[in-house]
């Protein structure tokens, strides 16, 4: 077996919320840990960007979904050679891809299958216009063992927190969609998406202010929360579904916001105050549904764009256990912008050296399996 080392390693994905391609130069160590020398916010050019957002509406073809998957690659390479241009080229390049479908149900056809997920982005593309080796497509492979695909970054959570410490985390990123990972001392390691992260937040951002996010929760902080309003939505089935579990656009689409919309208060401050006290409460619930009777937990440590979100993290203090710490990734000298590029790169370098990198117990998969294809 090749002798495992360190490599050097360029991550690339674009998440739910589909703002811009994250892009970032790891190193990482035998150990499995994971030094983020550069990441990028690299914006997408606005016709393909208001083109995924046609996809995730469902308002597409055929020939979109197609044109599109090799327009996203080439806007993935463009990301990747900005850094490379810098810093010269990497050992590999290691790209999740924009999900644009995401579908981890038990549904068949003929006794088929029909759990799937889709994330564009051709790997060949990258590989051919970066003149690097690319790994790609990392869900499919737990999917294919019955398991949800997601959420994958678990495994990273579990390396980094795991045994260190001498505490119960819960790691919660708040993206797009909000997921959750529970390492604790003497407790497998398990995960789920919460539910709603930033999604609705900036789509009523948007849509009453022009903004395309509500900057440190400013928006939010001069409204007042809609108690009726909220307690409808959170009455929303997927906060009720056990563990393991995931979601995205899929269902908290467009029309699902718009539907629950027709039912807000009319001060548009409010709307916002409610929606994002909606991300902090359902994470909440979430911990008293599914953690809290497991393990208890010491330190809820958060990651992503959330973590910027000072009305939202306000929010999560006020809704938490005092007795919990509230901390986010910077704590552990993890970024908390490219945390879910530093876990990236550490999934590709597993799929490099043949390792296991998947949890089931994060995502219900029969076993273990190496995520990954690769593009020459």
């Amino acid at each position: 077996m090749e002798e495992i080392e360190t490599k050097r390693v360029i991550a690339l994905m674009s998440g739910t919320s589909c703002d811009s391609i994250d892009a970032g130069l790891c190193e990482v160590y035998p150990d499995k840990t994971v030094k983020l020398i550069k990441g990028i916010n690299y914006s997408y050019p606005e016709h393909i960007r208001a083109k995924i957002f046609r996809l995730f509406k469902g308002e597409a073809s055929i020939k979109d979904i197609c044109q599109m998957n090799f327009a996203i690659g080439e806007c993935f390479a463009n990301a990747a050679n900005t850094i490379i241009s810098e810093f010269g080229k990497p050992d590999f390049i290691s790209s999740h891809g924009q999900t644009v479908y995401h579908y981890p149900f038990d549904e068949k056809i003929d006794n088929i299958s029909l759990k799937s997920t889709l994330q564009l982005g051709e790997s060949s593309v990258i590989a051919q216009k970066t003149g690097c080796m690319v790994i790609s497509n990392f869900r499919e492979a737990d999917i294919a063992q019955n398991g949800q695909g997601a959420p994958l970054v678990c495994f990273a959570d579990e390396a980094w927190f795991r045994g260190k410490y001498n505490k119960n985390f819960a790691i919660q990123n708040i993206g797009g969609i909000s997921n959750v990972t529970v390492v604790s001392q003497d407790f497998d390691t398990f995960g789920f998406d919460t539910g709603l992260g930033n999604i609705m937040i900036n789509y009523c951002a948007n849509k009453y202010f022009g903004k395309s996010y509500d900057k440190d929760g400013e928006i939010a902080a001069s409204g007042v929360i809609s108690d009726s309003w909220l307690e409808c939505l959170l009455q929303d089935e997927y906060y009720l579904l056990e563990p393991p579990k995931s979601t995205g656009r899929e269902y908290f689409s467009t029309q699902y916001i718009e539907n629950v919309l027709k039912f807000a208060p009319e001060d548009e401050r409010d709307i916002l105050a409610t929606v994002t006290a909606l991300t902090a409460k359902t994470i909440a619930q979430s911990y008293e549904r599914f953690i809290y009777p497991q393990v208890g937990i010491h330190e809820a440590v958060i990651c992503g764009g959330g973590a910027y979100n000072k009305t939202l993290m306000k929010m999560l203090r006020q809704y938490l256990p005092k007795h919990i710490d509230l901390k986010t990734c910077e704590n552990y000298g993890i970024s908390n912008n490219f945390k879910e590029i530093m876990a990236f790169a550490l999934l590709g370098y597993c799929t490099f050296y043949g390792i296991p990198n998947n949890l089931p117990c994060c995502t219900g998969a029969h076993k273990r399996v190496v995520m990954g294809k690769i593009s020459y």
